[in-house]
C-alpha cells in the first residue's frame, strides 16, 4: 500500500494553474508526525507536479499510515508512477 493517495480533479474553468492540497488525518498521529507527514508531500509535490501534474487541475495527497516511515525516493517513485497514470 502506497504512503498516500492522489486524487486530481480538472476545474473545467479554462485556467491552467494547477492547484495542490495535502491531508493527513489523526489516525496517523500527533501533530508532529502529521506535520512531517505534509512536509515530505509538499516536498515531493514541489518536485513532481511542476513537470508532471495536469495543467488546470487541482491535486490533493491524502497521507497514509505507512508514508511517514517509508523511504523519500520510494514515495517519490510512488508519486511518479501515480502522476504518470494520472496523465493516460
Amino acid at each position: 500500500m502506497p504512503g498516500f493517495v492522489l486524487l486530481a480533479r480538472d476545474r473545467r474553468d479554462g485556467d491552467p494553474t494547477m492547484r495542490i492540497g495535502y491531508t493527513v488525518t489523526k489516525k496517523i498521529g500527533n501533530a508532529v508526525v502529521r506535520n512531517r507527514m505534509k512536509r515530505r508531500l509538499r516536498a515531493l509535490a514541489r518536485e513532481l507536479l511542476p513537470q508532471a501534474g495536469l495543467a488546470g487541475s487541482d491535486h490533493v495527497l491524502i497521507g497514509r499510515a505507512g508514508g511517514i516511515e517509508r523511504d523519500f525516493a520510494l514515495l517519490r517513485a510512488e508519486l511518479a508512477k501515480a502522476l504518470a497514470k494520472l496523465a493516460r
